[in-house]
């Protein structure tokens, strides 16, 4: 399974050959390095796990540190696993790049949705709010009842309420790969990621993608 990551720049828009307007969102995706390598016999599952980031090593703890070392990766900041079937293909420390993608690959990106703080049920989950007439100049954004007064005489477990939004891991499926520059370590992916400017996402090949 393909994968990599990257950090979220910003979106803006490209032209096809047809002149007609792509909404892009640009990614800083790679260099990645392989910083260590797991194996059904060893760990019960085949997986590699990627570094991205570079940083100098004082901004790393000592543990971390002697993990890299172990790869002869350089100080890495962020580090997250990708399960493959064969992990005997990769090599510790060896470097990933955006090239493993082409035009027209579909992908799907987790990151980490903007926060949105405290919000009621109108922001949060769409509600149409309640009637603007019969005197309720008060009511107009609120949620209502929430549940019988004697039966069930409680509120169910799951009741969708005002409460904190956004600041979740989010994936997106089935995004269109529109543009990719090895030299510059830049992919374009049709359409809106989760996440803010200079977030980082996770990159990987679809899961549902139609064949």
């Amino acid at each position: 399974m393909k994968g990599i990551l990257g950090k979220k720049l910003g979106m803006t828009q490209i032209f096809d050959e047809n002149g007609v307007v792509i909404p892009v969102t640009i990614i800083e995706a790679g260099p990645c390095y392989v910083t260590q390598k797991k194996t059904v016999e060893k760990d019960g599952y085949n997986a590699i796990q990627l570094g991205f980031g570079e940083v100098r090593n004082g901004r790393l703890k000592k543990p971390i540190v002697g993990h890299l070392k172990r790869s002869s990766a350089p100080a890495i900041r962020y580090m997250r696993e990708f399960q493959v079937t064969d992990p005997a293909s990769y090599e510790e420390g060896q470097k990933i790049d955006v090239s493993i993608f082409t035009v027209g690959d579909k992908v799907d990106i987790t990151g980490t949705s903007k926060g949105k703080g405290f919000a009621g049920v109108v922001k949060r989950h769409g509600f149409s709010g309640g009637p603007k007439t019969h005197g309720q100049s008060d009511r107009w954004r609120t949620a209502g009842s929430v549940g019988a007064g004697t039966t069930p005489d409680r509120v169910f477990k799951g009741m969708r309420m005002a409460g904190r939004m956004g600041n979740e891991r989010t994936t997106v499926q089935n995004l269109r790969v529109a543009l990719v520059d090895a030299e510059k370590n830049i992919l374009a992916v049709r359409g809106a990621i989760p996440g803010s400017k200079n977030g980082l996402v996770v990159i990987s090949e679809a899961k549902k993608a139609k064949k």
